[in-house]
């Protein structure tokens, strides 16, 4: 049973990876296609080559994420909390691109890996390893911390970059800021691709050390490849539903306000991947960026109801999982004895 468990945890990690680029990489371009800085099809193949190069570049992060995330138990155990972790995250990632609002992967994915390893205790079973800290650093932190960065950011450099062309004419200025979103979107795919991949990367990992696969000295080829495409196939496959919230339903903007929404939105990924090492989430940077950006007008340009919606969506979201997650890893528990 613990292959066939292994072979389980790599169909849902795919799947988790593929909605992962489905819904969050439109994120990263919807401005881009609002602004008419890109073609929704330009937007996507850019977004989609930048994923892969990003995800395949990640795995050596996933490693370090491998070790410091969460210690599951051996066996059939770790494996069904990774099954139940992943198939409530992508429960809900559906559930959530439906209704057209950004939430965030990661933050499912550890609430469910919480639910998951509570369930597993409450049924004589072994407990997750390092939850506790997971929950602290990678849900609750970011979920207060790069939000409000973001913002704030996107809000402040809007100065600035207004002041900045203040002489130039306005359509010079649209001009400008269309061509330089273009190449800040392929920043925010290739920041999206390091900070998500390395997540589906860690799962796999984690999934081969509870199966005895591996010792983690290294990360496997076919894991590298696998998220790096299953990651470019939903970027490819495009889910525009997310898009339009972002791009139309929130709030107007205009391109100079676009690429300073993307231009930090990038630079904090960046950062979070390689200097910091924080697990940040693409969808609440890009969101809190846009809003910040998109607030510094003359003009009220916000839609406060949909806002208001998609921050309790976010706060809903590794409560949800985790509840799905606990319910999943009970049902689940009793074949762990055949």
């Amino acid at each position: 049973m613990t292959l066939v468990f292994f072979a389980l945890v790599v169909v849902f990690a795919g799947a988790f990876a593929f909605l992962n680029g489905f819904r969050d990489a439109s994120s990263s371009v919807a401005v881009a296609v609002r602004t008419r800085a890109l073609t929704p099809t330009v937007a996507v193949l850019l977004a989609g080559l930048f994923n892969f190069i990003g995800a395949g570049l990640s795995a050596g992060l996933a490693l370090a994420a491998s070790r410091a995330w969460l210690v599951l138990p051996p066996g059939g155990n770790g494996l069904t909390i990774l099954i139940a972790g992943l198939l409530s995250a992508v429960l809900w990632g559906v559930y959530s691109w439906w209704r057209g609002i950004p939430s965030s992967s990661t933050h499912a994915l550890v609430g469910g890996l919480a639910g998951g390893g509570v369930a597993s205790v409450a049924v004589g079973g072994h407990a997750v390893a390092g939850v506790d800290d997971s929950l602290l650093f990678q849900v609750v932190l970011p979920l207060l911390l790069s939000p409000a960065i973001s913002f704030a950011g996107a809000y402040l450099l809007v100065w600035p970059a207004t002041w900045a062309a203040r002489y130039t004419p306005p359509h010079v200025v649209h001009t400008r800021s269309r061509r330089a979103q273009a190449v800040a979107a392929g920043g925010v795919a290739f920041g999206h691709g390091l900070q998500d991949g390395q997540r589906s990367s860690a799962v796999l990992i984690l999934a081969m050390l509870a199966a005895g696969l591996t010792d983690a000295g290294s990360v496997p080829v076919w894991v590298a490849l696998l998220t790096a495409g299953m990651l470019t196939a939903g970027t490819l496959a495009g889910g525009w539903r997310i898009a339009y919230t972002i791009g139309y339903r929130m709030l107007r903007m205009d391109p100079l306000r676009g690429f300073v929404a993307q231009l930090f939105s990038s630079v904090l990924l960046l950062v979070g991947a390689i200097g910091l090492h924080w697990p940040i989430s693409t969808t609440h940077t890009v969101t809190s960026a846009v809003l910040g950006a998109g607030v510094n007008q003359r003009y009220p340009a916000t839609n406060r109801r949909v806002v208001l919606r998609i921050l309790a969506f976010w706060a809903l979201t590794p409560l949800v999982t985790a509840a799905a997650a606990f319910v999943l890893e009970l049902a689940l528990s009793p074949l762990m004895g055949l």
